[in-house]
């Protein structure tokens, strides 16, 4: 069982506690680069330094901010396999799944499915409101984000689910011996770490009915599937093709993608259909796929305590 596999009794709530502190430290030290580019781009030019998220969003060209913003995902996912290692003792394969390797086909299968999709339900869109997007595809601007966004955007992504769908669903396990408590704690936490996001002060607080319906979405995969690999799948999915498809001004990264959204931002059914509509389909889908049944006991169940 995936959640069971770090629910061992030295394995105490305050080391998933200081985890999460070196963790959250390991994110800040990846920023340094960016925080450099910044500070010698003032040197360089004079600039004026940024003082909001929105005015380091411009600072740069897109790319570069993309590429910055992202290299703190890498010592952040270094941080959660030193932190699973040597303060848990556990492998990264404990932490992943509960397979004897990690489910390749899921991942693919999931990130296929998802990308297909979104792919497909932006094009529609596109077709019917053409007046709400600019085409602004350039080869090689667009060539150079799609390296970047390739390597880096499946780490960005699969930290987000080390960190949410792994480690602290285990560790909220450990605290409360149950499985409904770490699916719902880490979907709250999960949504309230895009408070920040530019999206929010745009839409409003109604946008968070999505951030953590997506995270008990991704939650009750993991519990479901026990393993991690169709969460990682679908995350990657998620960010990638909205990364090289989709930018907008309001948006949490402005990139060169092939289409700009021009509308005003606005909560409508975009925020609430994925959580009571497709996340059921998906949901449906999977279950069939992996024969999945206990629903019950797998989302909610008591966990026992290994000495």
């Amino acid at each position: 069982m995936f959640i069971e596999q770090g629910i061992r009794s030295e394995n105490k709530f305050w080391k998933y506690l200081l985890g999460s502190v070196f963790i959250i430290t390991a994110s800040f030290v990846g920023q340094i680069p960016l925080v450099i580019a910044i500070v010698a781009k003032i040197f360089l030019t004079g600039a004026t330094y940024p003082t909001t998220n929105e005015g380091i969003m411009h600072f740069f060209e897109p790319n570069l901010t993309f590429f910055l913003l992202l290299i703190s995902f890498v010592f952040a996912l270094a941080g959660i396999y030193f932190v699973v290692k040597y303060l848990h003792q556990q492998t990264i394969l404990s932490v992943t799944t509960s397979r004897k390797k990690v489910d390749w086909n899921r991942i693919l299968f999931s990130f296929g499915l998802w990308a297909v999709f979104s792919v497909v339900s932006t094009l529609v869109f596109y077709f019917f409101n053409p007046t709400l997007y600019i085409f602004q595809f350039k080869p090689i601007p667009f060539a150079i984000l799609f390296v970047i966004a390739v390597a880096l955007v499946p780490l960005q992504t699969s930290t987000e689910e080390y960190v949410f769908r792994s480690y602290l669903m285990q560790g909220f396990g450990n605290l409360a011996q149950n499985k409904w408590f770490p699916l719902l704690m880490t979907s709250i936490i999960f949504g309230a770490m895009h408070l920040f996001n530019p999206e929010v002060s745009k839409i409003g607080n109604i946008i968070f009915v999505y951030y953590i319906g997506t995270g008990l979405f991704l939650g009750i995969i993991t519990l479901m599937d026990e393993g991690l690999e169709l969460a990682l799948g679908f995350h990657a999915a998620n960010n990638l093709v909205g990364a090289l498809l989709v930018t907008s001004d309001w948006t949490a990264f402005q990139t060169h993608s092939i289409f700009k959204d021009i509308s005003e931002p606005e909560a409508g059914l975009d925020i609430i259909l994925p959580v009571v509509l497709v996340y059921p389909i998906l949901l449906f889908i999977f279950s069939r796929k992996y024969q999945w049944n206990n629903w019950k006991e797998k989302l909610t169940g008591k966990i026992s305590v290994k000495d």
